[in-house]
This record gives structure tokens, sequence and C-alpha cells, in this order.
């Protein structure tokens, strides 16, 4: 443990306001950029994340930089960050923190685990057995943990980054639902353009090591006051209820799609109107529009949903699903 577009939606394209909030968050795509090329979709997940103050799992084949745009990230803002390796000997106590006895008083206090940080970086999340992974689930949902009966709170803001590579199945253990859920966000990290692969190798050739942030130029341009900001303002953004008719929709739609054994819960919906909004306000407009639910649909709801096991034997996947919903629910005008 060491402290330190293909979803859909790209780079914001609304009029700047001068918001001293907006600026920084803007100013944290600008950072990460300095050291992960051609993952823009997966940068402005993150910064949605950071907005709405969600939890992120990051998806993708070893090599794709998933480690290194959080490293990036949290190099970015003015936040606690703890990196943990999870691995199959991890224990409950090593995230969370336990009891200790202390000999000279005779008495036992508690040790703080990595878990009580701003931002929690877990690295391959699905390495570790369920008992582990389950340590989290408090502290995604409560913003607290549980020792010996007694609830600690977790710093403010607290986010949880994981990653794990989706072709790997040797020594991983899968998700449960119930910890997919409490992700905000499933971000898809696809392998670069062509174009993005030669600046990689340009940036390595010039000398960039992706060990060394400090060295690329990163700096913190965001805090913890301005991610309070950008949630109080995110609040204020306004929906019509037709929008919100239509995430109702389309989130019921999974629910009877032949394709799905397991549909969006009450939940997913309501992450899905928070995102949206915090696109929208990221997008410097003051209402939701369809089509900020569009954008954030798959990466909202991809993990919150089960695939049917015949339509996994035809060849369909999530995203084709979901797309599949979206253009089946009439879209409000």
């Amino acid at each position: 443990m060491t402290t330190m577009s293909s979803d859909g939606f790209g780079s914001s394209t609304g009029t700047r306001t001068g918001s001293s909030a907006r600026e920084a968050l803007s100013a944290v795509r600008t950072e990460v950029a300095k050291a992960v090329v051609g993952q823009e979709a997966t940068v402005s997940g993150m910064v949605i994340a950071l907005v709405c103050r969600g939890h992120v799992l990051l998806e993708g084949v070893p090599g794709v930089a998933k480690t290194l745009l959080v490293r990036a990230l949290s190099a970015a803002l003015q936040l606690t960050t703890t990196r943990v390796q999870f691995t199959p000997d991890l224990m409950p106590g090593d995230v969370t923190g336990s009891l200790v006895y202390d000999a000279r008083s005779a008495e036992f206090s508690f040790r703080e685990g990595p878990v009580f940080t701003n931002l929690l970086l877990a690295d391959e999340i699905n390495r570790t057995p369920p008992k582990t992974q389950a340590s989290l689930l408090e502290a995604m949902e409560e913003r607290q943990v549980s020792v010996d009966g007694h609830p600690r709170l977790l710093p403010e803001p607290f986010i949880v980054a994981a990653t794990q590579n989706p072709v790997e199945y040797e020594g991983t253990y899968p998700l449960p639902e119930a910890q997919l859920d409490r992700f905000l966000l499933k971000l898809a990290m696809p392998l670069p353009t062509r174009e993005a692969e030669l600046e990689v190798l340009a940036r390595h050739a010039a000398g960039f090591d992706p060990r060394d942030l400090a060295a690329a130029g990163i700096r913190p341009v965001a805090s913890a006051a301005d991610l309070a900001a950008a949630n109080a303002a995110v609040r204020n953004v306004t929906i019509d209820p037709s929008v919100m008719a239509y995430i109702v929709d389309v989130v019921r739609a999974t629910r009877s799609s032949p394709s799905l054994s397991l549909g969006v819960s009450p939940r997913g919906a309501s992450a899905l109107l928070a995102t949206s909004r915090a696109w929208a306000w990221l997008s410097d407009r003051e209402y939701v529009t369809p089509d900020d639910v569009k954008a954030l649909a798959r990466p909202t709801l991809r993990h919150r949903v089960q695939l049917r096991p015949e339509a996994e034997l035809e060849g369909i996947n999530v995203d084709g699903v979901l797309d599949s919903v979206l253009s089946s629910v009439p879209v409000p005008r």
C-alpha cells in the first residue's frame, strides 16, 4: 500500500460561466491529459464521479493506463490518496483497520486502515476474495467503517476508484451484484486509436516516465472545497418532469428486456439522474436534456444489469442491449 469515447460522452461544449469549481474541474482534465492519452471519455467520467461523490469501476485489458489514470487524477487533486493492491491473501482488516492491543496501556486501540482517505485506489479489486471485497460495502454506501460494533466516519469526500481486468479469470473473484450496484459508474477503457498510440510512444521516446508524474508537470488544481461547491451547484440543475419520466421509462425497459435476467434497480435510476445533472452542469447548462441521459446511460447502467445465458451464447453484450433499450423508449421533446 502506498499513498499517492467508448461511453458516449467526451469534452464539454457549453459556454464557460467563470465558476471557480467548474474551472478547477476542467483544469483537472487538462492535467490528467499530461499523462494519459486518448481516454477523454473515461477522464470525463472520472470527473463526473468526483462531482457526484460517487465510486468508479474502471475495466480494461492490461496496459491501457487504468492505474495511471487514477494516479494522474490523484496528482491533480488536493486530496489524500491511498493505493491498495488487492491480492488473494488480503484480509478485511488490512483495508478497514483493526483493533491493536497496546501492552503499555493494557487496552485495545483502533488502527485506521487505508480506507481512511479521500480517494482510495483499489487496484485489481477482483483479485481479492469476497470476504475482503465485502469489507468495502459499508464504506462505499455509509461512508463509515464499523469495527467491534463502533462506527467510525470516513473523511469527506470519500471516493473509491477500482480497477479490474475483464479478460483474466484465473485467480479472480467476480464482484457480487450488491457491490457492483454501489459503483456510480463503470467505465470501459478501450484500446487507443492508432494516433493516440503513436502519441504514447512519442512521449515515452521523449523520456516520459509513468512512475514519475511530477516530472510530467501534473500539479494539483482542485481541492475538496471545489468538489463541495460543484456538488452543491449540481443540485440546482433543473430537470423537466418529461426528462425524469424518460429516465424511469429507460430503467423500466431494462427490466422487461428479453436479453436481461436482471434489470436496473431504483438506485440505478437515481444514479442516472445524478450523472445526467452533473454532465449538464459540466457542460455549462442549468437543465438536463434527453441527450445527457443517453450519454450517461451506458456507463451508469451497464454494471447494474445481467445478461441471460442464452443471450451471451448469441454474442450479445450489455452495451448493445442498453443501446436497443434507448432506441425503443420514446424521447421527450
